[in-house]
């Protein structure tokens, strides 16, 4: 018997929302059934591009009468807690963006509420799903590098210079009083937590580079993981690097170990250098360029509807992701009291 597909209602038409329309709409086993956002005028044009038949600018109102199998909130975090609360009243599920509710504790109050009602709360933890990681994870495991040392990502999109920084695009970035750390190096967090395990202690200094904008733009993180690897997170979004788009990777990485090192280009391009050698050679593998970091929206969205729909395990679940939270408190914490922090 042919599952029938997944039906997905959508609260948010914003800049990052695209991603998600277009992702759910190449998609056979899941169906849009409703879009939502306060301004009519984006709510009506984003269901006329995607084809969907019913449009809102009240949640509420959107999951009464579309009654869906799943919620995509793609808003801001202080809207989340809220929109989670109206959906597992409903016994829908939820798939939601991050910022994950803005704090530890309201994502905490959110995991609760659905996991008291059975309700399975999914976070768009997206990064992880970027092909380049995914690679790097499978070489690893088949030992390409032996022990590994240790991990940097460089940060640098180059996009938080002058005075109209962020405008074009994602103009709330200026008012966020955590910003570089919250908005976008907890997504590092998770890549590290993916690719090498568990956290054990944190050391952070941050700073603020463009005074226009609220919060910190520039870190330097240090995390020791269980297993011995030293991830290092070394972000500044007003510096650059090379590449032909600098959103593709936002930066570049470097994982070290004891046959070699493993480099991330910001083209996507992996390339080893073998130990006691000068030459890099490139890895081939599989990846699609199409919208947002290697097609991650789509890639995470997959894996969403297959969990749902009882295919696979659910990947980025809401407790789960509760560790990357306290961790990112942890930094901020250990760059106001200066010095490194242990986590329990």
């Amino acid at each position: 018997m042919t599952t029938p597909p997944l039906r997905v209602a959508v609260l948010g038409a914003g800049y990052f929302s695209q991603f998600h329309y277009r992702a759910w709409h190449r998609m056979e086993d899941a169906v849009m059934v409703g879009v939502c956002d306060q301004q009519a005028d984006r709510a009506t044009a984003t269901a006329n591009q995607f084809g969907v038949d019913s449009w809102f600018t009240a949640l509420e109102d959107m999951l009464e009468t579309t009654r869906p199998d799943a919620l995509d909130i793609v808003t801001p975090p202080p809207t989340h807690l809220g929109a989670i609360e109206s959906a597992v009243k409903r016994g829908i599920n939820v798939i939601c963006q991050k910022p994950f509710c803005g704090d530890l504790a309201t994502a905490q109050k959110a995991t609760a509420t659905a996991e008291a009602a059975g309700i399975t709360l999914l976070v768009h933890e997206n990064f992880r799903f970027q092909p380049w990681y995914g690679e790097i994870r499978r070489q690893l495991a088949a030992g390409l590098l032996g022990r590994v040392y240790q991990a940097t990502f460089r940060l640098r999109p180059g996009d938080g210079q002058g005075d109209d920084a962020y405008m074009a695009r994602q103009p709330y970035f200026r008012d966020m009083p955590r910003f570089v750390i919250h908005e976008t190096g907890v997504h590092y967090v998770d890549v590290f937590r993916y690719l090498f395990g568990e956290v054990d202690s944190v050391f952070a200094q941050l700073r603020q580079i463009n005074p226009v904008i609220s919060g910190e733009d520039a870190a330097l993180v240090l995390l020791q993981m269980s297993d011995g690897v030293t991830a290092v997170l070394d972000a500044n979004r007003n510096a650059d690097h090379p590449a032909s788009n600098r959103r593709r990777t936002l930066g570049e990485m470097q994982v070290e170990g004891e046959r070699g090192t493993l480099r991330l280009t910001g083209d996507g391009q992996l390339l080893l250098r073998r130990h006691g050698d000068n030459a890099e050679t490139s890895l081939d593998y599989p990846w699609q360029d199409e919208d947002f970091g290697g097609d991650c929206v789509y890639l995470t969205q997959r894996a969403a509807v297959a969990a749902l729909l009882g295919r696979a395990p659910a990947v980025n679940t809401a407790r789960d992701y509760l560790v990357n939270l306290r961790i990112e408190e942890a930094i901020y914490a250990s760059n106001t009291e200066g010095r490194r922090l242990a986590l329990g």
